[in-house]
């Protein structure tokens, strides 16, 4: 099983260590630095990067950390990444064995370097998925969806919890895994679509997966684990083989605790 997450705008600060090899490398080691590059020119002018990364008063100064990517501070991309989503995940309070489960099993959708393992060590940075960088021949989405038309190329199956902005930057062949639309249940029954909340409600999906340690290699899989550990997970009534899964919780609901 895979689990893709998207990335997210706010990230943690500081870190060590030399720069590794990412994963995917032989598949997007070329356009990570044509991106790279691109961005590095970008940010080099700072009202354009301003403007270009969408900036506002309180972090118009992010542009510079597109200009010390090699400064050596390095974090696993698990632990860089914050926010809603990585908050309800909590690595850092996971057990060994947990964090090991997400370490084995999760992908984030970088919009500067593509596809990567919750454990590559990458940089703070500033890059989004809509940016665009006029250094670039192409679309920044067209240069991804290219570079990662092999990654793709598995038996393994793949959960995907990715923003609609970050899954079209590598769109998944039609019956590689499943997606999931996170539903929030109020305190009268009635149940309807989180907005802001379906992050945290995804982190804690990916945080009940790994403490529980779960074997998933199919659709079905899925289901029978969320049934035995008590989560509303099912298939969309209307159309349930080619729409996402449901995930209902209460995270977000008015009233919840």
């Amino acid at each position: 099983m895979r689990v893709l997450l998207p990335p997210s705008e706010t990230k943690r600060l500081g870190g060590s260590g030399l720069p590794e090899t990412l994963s995917f490398a032989e598949e997007l080691t070329a356009a990570r630095s044509s991106v790279r590059d691109a961005l590095i020119t970008l940010s080099r002018d700072e009202d354009a990067a301003i403007r270009a990364l969408k900036l506002g008063v309180k972090n118009r100064g992010d542009a510079a950390l597109n200009l010390v990517l090699d400064a050596g501070e390095l974090l696993p991309a698990i632990e860089r990444y914050t926010g809603v989503l990585y908050d309800a995940l909590d690595v850092e309070s996971l057990s060994p064995e947990a964090r090991s489960w997400v370490d084995d099993h999760v992908c984030v959708q970088s919009a500067l370097y593509g596809l990567i393992a919750a454990t590559d060590a990458i940089p703070s940075y500033r890059l989004s998925a809509s940016t665009r960088l006029p250094a670039l021949a192409r679309p920044l989405k067209r240069v991804w969806q290219d570079a990662h038309a092999e990654i793709w190329d598995t038996d393994d199956y793949v959960l995907d919890l990715r923003a609609k902005d970050y899954a079209a930057l590598a769109p998944l062949p039609a019956g590689a895994g499943d997606s999931v639309n996170v539903l929030s249940r109020a305190e009268d029954g009635t149940v309807r679509a989180l907005n802001h909340f379906n992050k945290a409600g995804k982190g804690a999906l990916v945080r009940a997966l790994a403490e529980s340690g779960a074997e998933v290699h199919s659709r079905a899989d899925l289901l029978a684990w969320a049934a035995a550990n008590e989560l509303e997970l099912s298939e969309a009534e209307t159309d349930p083989h080619n729409s996402p899964l449901q995930l209902v919780t209460n995270v977000g609901a008015p009233g919840a605790r």
